[in-house]
């Protein structure tokens, strides 16, 4: 029988390190694999809303899968608890685990290494775990691809959006992130943000475009400053109704992002009655 390989990342799921490690263990045969992140606290927002939570720890697992997928490797994922230790030892006992590979950041920034998970790991289950370093900002330099994070709610269904994303794409490699912030609470506000998440991730699968997403906090702010938590991202798209009609431009949200950011980060207004771009801007944040 394969051997059960679990891998434990967190933010440096999707790095090239780990997915060279997956290759090279996939490679060397009798393997199948499990992806698990844990449900990671966000830092901002007043409110922890579970949805959000657990869509943003499906998201780094998404970011793996479809790394290995792009190299015919095929794995399950699954969100865990929200502390990594006890993560991996739910992990292996629920999947029979044989070995493990877990990736961190490098040891100047990672709370897993400070706090000896590899070692805990190692004497817990008395399996295999081999221990992968993902230097995210090294591999950005040579990564071709542009990692792009879309924030939108009420016009993510617009035609001008997705058009506008599907310039970017034909323009150079693109990977896509897209968060929709749902409108508050949890169940049916949730399920609205949902419904428009899924059909602009449908479009851009149709065009072969790669992008993933998830819904996010329902104050915008919370959600770009969660994602940039969380993932890599090269540039921000932030999607709006029109000033006068848009809660998120009053709150001054542009301006707000860009504070926190090096990323440039460009504005769409769209008039959804019209499904137009009725005024475009872009800038750098210092």
């Amino acid at each position: 029988m394969a051997r059960r390989v679990l891998v434990v990342a967190n933010e440096t799921h999707g790095g090239r390190s780990l997915v060279d490690a997956i290759r090279a263990r996939h490679e060397a045969g009798d393997a199948e694999f499990v992806v698990i992140a844990p449900q990671n606290r966000p830092q901002n927002g007043y409110v922890i809303y579970d949805e959000a939570v657990r869509d943003a720890a499906q998201m780094r697992i998404n970011e793996t899968l479809d790394a290995i997928g792009e190299h015919g490797i095929r794995a399950i994922g699954d969100v865990m608890d929200p502390d990594p230790y006890t993560a991996v030892l739910d992990a292996v006992r629920e999947y029979g685990i044989d070995e493990v590979i877990v990736s961190t950041h490098p040891e100047t920034r990672s709370g897993w290494l400070r706090h000896d998970l590899i070692e805990r790991v190692e004497n817990a289950t008395g399996l295999p775990v081999q221990h992968i370093v993902v230097d995210l900002e090294s591999e950005r330099e040579s990564d071709p691809e542009t990692h792009t994070l879309i924030v939108a709610n009420q016009t993510a269904r617009a035609d001008a959006l997705f058009e506008e994303l599907r310039r970017r794409a034909q323009a150079s490699p693109h990977r896509f992130l897209v968060v929709v912030p749902q409108d508050g609470g949890q169940g049916h506000h949730t399920s609205q943000a949902k419904q428009r998440l899924q059909a602009l991730l449908d479009r851009l699968s149709r065009e072969g475009i790669p992008a993933m997403g998830g819904i996010g906090d329902p104050d915008p702010y919370a959600a770009v400053a969660n994602a940039l938590q969380f993932h890599r991202v090269d540039e921000i798209v932030i999607s709006t109704l029109p000033k006068m009609r848009s809660r998120w431009m009053r709150s001054d949200l542009i301006d707000r992002v860009q504070r926190i950011t090096a990323a440039p980060v460009q504005h769409i207004e769209v008039d959804v009655a019209e499904d137009a771009v009725v005024a475009e801007t872009g800038a750098k944040a210092a």
